[in-house]
């Protein structure tokens, strides 16, 4: 596997910037070669960063097919839900088919949730075999997790089932449904984007550390795609190679 693609700015307003042009060429590229893009989102930071950056770019809005790396099991009007900050604050912005963003559904319990998200997954990637996404866009926490698999959770070690939920999330809210590293490691490209000083030793110990037990998000290793990590010179401080 190919070492994480480090690029490293010198302020978040730069690594916004660099990442959205970034994002688009990897989504016109896909539309070009395939008629569509396919996407995994996830909140925090990163929604900020994409739901500023990427309005006004010049791509094919109606190609694209916006999916959740992990999404909180809550109502759409809740404003921990990453749907509606996405369908807000980019969707509507750039006019694009509501059809063409998939949320999950709060109405139903977290274990049909997931079971319903896997579906709507289906009508992207219909059979059997993984998705294979275009882009998964992730975020990495203070505790180096990612999408909604946390240090020493037992879904780490999941190897079959590609959505799960989760009901016992450290971070509240603790109903979640998320992606496991099966579909999560068959993605053609995974991208991080961390930003800050706070970020500095967990990006250093998931870039460089040689921990018996990998956090999470070094657990991100594509078997046939590439990873890229968009920092600031704040979050790259302790990194022994910029």
């Amino acid at each position: 596997m190919a070492a994480p693609i480090r690029n490293v700015e010198t302020s978040d307003i730069e690594v916004a910037t660099k990442l959205c042009s970034f994002v688009v060429d990897t989504a016109n590229k896909a539309i070009e070669e395939n008629g569509v893009f396919t996407v995994g989102f996830s909140g925090g930071s990163l929604a900020k960063f994409l739901c500023n950056g990427l309005p006004g770019r010049e791509t094919d809005w109606s190609k694209w097919r916006i999916f959740f790396c992990d999404e909180r099991h809550v109502p759409h009007d809740d404003p921990e839900c990453t749907y509606t900050i996405y369908l807000t604050g980019l969707v509507k912005k750039v006019n694009m088919d509501e059809k063409n963003i998939f949320p999950l559904n709060p109405d139903i319990s977290v274990e049909e949730a997931a079971e319903d998200y896997l579906k709507k997954i289906r009508t992207v990637f219909p059979g059997d075999s993984i998705p294979r996404f275009d882009m998964l866009l992730l975020g990495m926490g203070p505790d180096g997790h990612t999408c909604s698999l946390f240090p020493g959770h037992a879904l780490l070690e999941e190897s079959s089932k590609i959505i799960v939920p989760i009901k016992d999330s450290p971070k509240p809210p603790p109903n979640r449904v998320t992606m496991t590293y099966p579909i999560i490691n068959n993605c053609s490209c995974a991208v991080f984007a961390s930003c800050g000083a706070s970020k500095a030793e967990m990006v250093q110990r998931v870039l460089e550390g040689k921990e018996e037990n990998p956090l999470p998000a070094a657990r991100v290793q594509p078997t046939n795609g590439k990873v890229y990590w968009f920092l600031d010179t704040a979050a790259a401080s302790r990194l022994q190679s910029k």
